[in-house]
């Protein structure tokens, strides 16, 4: 998979980077829709992406949030010692094309237009040190 291609790059020889992710698949929302609220909190510190999250007014900002904050309680049952969301960043944010459901509209004189429900694959990944964080 693409996520863990990028994620085996930012540990260091000698140094175990602690990365935690969640995965939210065949959401409801357009890729391209939700690509919007990803993009807000790809590389921040995920104290302040979830500030951000609880606040967009985009749709796909409340399922981004409660996937975010799966991320960071994978991470504390992976380390306890992690205290609180402010020790973690966001260094890994994809969102991928799902399943497009084919539906049909009927039209004028006996004809039909195709209308594509599309749906997402979304990451998030955490980690505890920002050197593996994607511009």
């Amino acid at each position: 998979m693409i996520g863990e291609l990028l994620v085996s790059d930012i540990k260091a020889p000698g140094s175990e980077a602690l990365v935690a992710r969640a995965v939210l698949r065949d959401i409801r929302h357009t890729p391209q829709k939700a690509r919007r609220v990803v993009d807000l909190i790809r590389g921040s510190r995920v104290d302040q992406a979830l500030a951000v999250l609880k606040f967009a007014p985009q749709a796909a900002g409340q399922d981004v949030y409660n996937l975010l904050a799966s991320a960071v309680a994978n991470a504390k049952q992976k380390n306890p010692a992690i205290r609180d969301e402010s020790e973690l960043w966001v260094i890994e944010a994809l969102v991928d094309e799902g399943v497009t459901m084919k539906r049909f509209r009927p039209r004028a004189q006996g004809r039909g237009f195709r209308i594509l429900k599309r749906s997402s694959h979304i990451t998030v990944v955490v980690s505890d040190t920002k050197k593996g964080a994607t511009k």
